[in-house]
Order: structure tokens, then sequence, then C-alpha cells
């Protein structure tokens, strides 16, 4: 792959991976295919901030049952349970509503290897429950929500443009299912089996850092976790997302 191409995973700690600030100076971008979509979120108390044992946030999660929580695994799989940290309800991480909760165990795909090769998803245990709603995996033979088209929201506190800062606020916006064809011109090591692209054709409205391991979601039902993209929104090139459904069965393994 050429710098131009090489894909950004979508973390928040320490600014961008290095693949991603090459990929950010490589790619030109105006600033009008920068600026991300979306409205700040209050309702989707099933949406948990990943951040280090000094509050700083980066990355995203869901809460799938009251002590467990879907993320991907590039987000955690060098990380010690001992230095996590998840904070549920709160949707401004400037108050003190909510909780934090410290993590007994993590658990990463057996597969996962980086983000390119696909099963980037990982499961925390809480360490005590959280009383916030939870919301369902997509199950092993959903195919309706994702075919090419369907709406989906995407959920996170990333960055709202490109090479902004990321928000303390939880965001949200409506992108559609990509379908394999154009998800295959923006990243050609697409598999389609393991993964999922969304966003807009004319750009605008995408995750980018700060969001990866939060949730894709359609009709209630968490059916992707953020996990890289080429830039933010930029036209023609979606994000990238772990096709839960792919992975279903050993994630509800370990819930």
């Amino acid at each position: 792959m050429s710098d131009h191409a090489r894909p950004a995973v979508r973390t928040a700690s320490g600014g961008l991976a290095a693949t991603a600030a090459l990929a950010l100076l490589a790619a030109p971008a105006h600033a009008g295919e920068r600026v991300l979509g979306g409205t700040e979120e209050a309702s989707a108390s099933w949406v948990v901030a990943l951040t280090d044992r000094d509050g700083r946030q980066f990355c995203g999660g869901t809460l799938v049952t009251p002590v467990k929580v879907v993320t991907a695994a590039h987000c955690v799989d060098s990380r010690a349970p001992a230095g996590l940290r998840v904070i549920s309800g709160r949707p401004d991480l400037r108050a003190s509503t909510g909780a934090v909760r410290t993590v007994g165990e993590v658990w990463v795909h057996p597969g996962f290897r980086d983000v390119t090769a696909g099963d980037d998803v990982a499961v925390l245990t809480l360490a005590e429950p959280a009383p916030e709603p939870t919301l369902p995996l997509a199950g092993a033979e959903e195919t309706e929500r994702y075919r090419p088209g369907a709406p989906a929201r995407v959920f996170g506190w990333g960055r709202t443009t490109e090479t902004g800062p990321s928000s303390e606020v939880l965001r949200s916006v409506e992108v559609a299912i990509s379908d394999d064809a154009g998800c295959r011109v923006a990243y050609p090591e697409h598999d389609p089996g393991t993964r999922v692209c969304a966003g807009v054709p004319d750009g605008g409205r995408d995750a980018c850092a700060g969001d990866s391991g939060g949730p894709l979601v359609a009709d209630g039902m968490l059916i992707g976790v953020v996990s890289y993209g080429t830039g933010c929104g930029r036209p023609g090139v979606p994000g990238v997302y772990t096709r839960v459904s792919s992975v279903a069965d050993a994630v509800a393994a370990r819930l």
C-alpha cells in the first residue's frame, strides 16, 4: 500500500497512530471534505467511553450486558485491564453523571492480528454491573441490516474534523451501508465476510479518530464496531467496521 492508502485506526490516545498521521499528511482533503456531520446525542445510554486510568478517552464501546462491553480489539489488545476505565451514563464527559468502572478482564478475538486482517473485536468484563440499558447484537444469520443503502447510525466522542480535537460530548450521525464493490475500491483488502463499510458518497459523515470501538447501530441493534478508515468523511471513502454478525458467535460465548 502507498502512504496515501494506508488505513488509520480510529483511536485517540496520544493522537493519531503513525499510519494515521501518514495518511492525513499524504492524502490532501479540502476543508469541506473534512467536516463530519452529526449532532449531540443524549439518549444512547448504552454507548460507553473507554479511558486510561488518568481519564483520557481514546475509544468507545457498547454495553451489551450489565457487565460486558463490546469494543474494537485494536483499542485494547496491548492494554492491561488495570489500566482501563469504562465510563457509562455520561454523554458529556465534562459532567459528573454516570459512573467510572474498572475492568476485570479483557478478551480479544483470537483471530485478530491488525485492523486490515479482520476480527477487530474485543469484550471487556466490568468489575461492577452498569445500570444503563444494553444493546442487542446482530446475530450470525443477520443480513437485512447489511444490505447496500440501508441506514445506520454511528456514535462516538471522536474528532469532528479530520485533524481537529475530539468532542467532549457524545455525537452520532446517520450513514448508509456501502456495497462491497465500492468499499473494495477504497480498501483493496476489504473482506465482506468480516467487515462492512458505511458512509455517504459525497463524504462529510463518518467516524474519526477517537471513535474506534464505538457502535454502528441499525434498528436498535449493534451491527458494527468502528475499526478504521483513511481520513475522515472523504468523498468515496467510507469508514470500515467489524461486521458484528461475523463475530456474533465468538462474542456471545464471552457474554
